[in-house]
């Protein structure tokens, strides 16, 4: 399944396109079960304030989780960009403030639970459905890369570490502003490997990119058919697949990633090799 849906030239990450379902599947659900119609305003209200706690508290969690990565620069707390949430999290709150909601606040006991309920099933059934399969995946062998150079590649060489494979573009604007993320995380661990894959540009444009915005970079290598997004990513850019070491495919994220989100990642697949 594609981790990213293309609307026109809008891509929209498959997992915010489930939270958005399931919300659309939560209101729909309270409607439809509450038959006290004098209530619909405070049913209403009930469950956009638990959307609300719920996503608060998922950003929240995750922030206190890699706080080490925010404490620099705490602005960067407000760049739900990244897709940095703790959903477990979020949902237990959810989940709390609709209890809370029925015994305090006297709201549709009945309708709440159960379209909270719906909701809840369709987000994490959504999310396993979306989540990659965990095996190998034979179109990136198939790949026809090169090195700047010119000189043929092979996505195989990368093989035996966990690897992240970061699709990209200069033109791009968020696969710019997370460079630095990458530079940093490559330099900070050797035992990964990260592979670059520009997706459709001239040699001359990606050396000159890298020249004058990431001379530091190892792995860069060239997709001038651009086939790796096409396949995997419906076209959006930037997206990073994340293997271990055998690998299988772990996750892969479309869309941008910080320091943070980026050491979530790593972490998992770091512990997929692990065991």
């Amino acid at each position: 399944m594609t981790p990213a849906i293309r609307i026109g030239p809008l891509v929209i990450p498959s997992e915010f396109a489930v939270l958005l379902v399931a919300a659309a599947v939560g209101l729909l659900a309270a409607r439809l079960l509450n038959r006290q119609r004098s209530e619909a305003n405070e049913l209403s209200t009930a469950l956009w304030r638990a959307m609300l706690v719920g996503l608060l508290v998922a950003r929240l969690g995750f922030v206190w989780q890699y706080r080490e990565h925010y404490l620099p620069d705490p602005i960067k707390i407000l760049d739900l960009r990244d897709g940095g949430w703790a959903g477990l999290a979020g949902l237990a709150a959810v989940w709390g403030y609709v209890l809370f909601a029925t015994v305090r606040r006297h709201a549709p006991r009945a309708a709440l639970l159960g379209a909270v309920a719906l909701a809840s099933v369709v987000w994490v059934g959504g999310g396993r459905w979306l989540a990659p399969t965990p095996q190998a995946q034979p179109e990136l062998a198939a790949l026809a890369v090169q090195r700047i150079d010119g000189a043929p590649a092979a996505m195989s060489a990368f093989h035996g570490k966990p690897t992240v494979i970061n699709l990209w573009a200069s033109w791009c604007p968020p696969c710019r502003r997370e460079m630095p993320a990458f530079a940093k995380a490559q330099a900070a661990n050797p035992d990964v490997n990260f592979v670059f894959l520009n997706q459709g540009e001239a040699p001359p444009d990606v050396a000159q990119f890298l020249a004058q915005h990431a001379p530091a970079l190892r792995n860069v290598l060239l997709d001038p058919a651009g086939e790796a997004s096409r396949k995997l990513s419906n076209r959006g850019l930037p997206a990073t697949l994340f293997l271990d070491a055998q690998g299988r495919l772990v996750d892969l994220r479309v869309g941008e990633l910080s320091t943070a989100s980026l050491a979530q990642r790593l972490e998992a697949i770091q512990k997929a090799d692990g065991g």
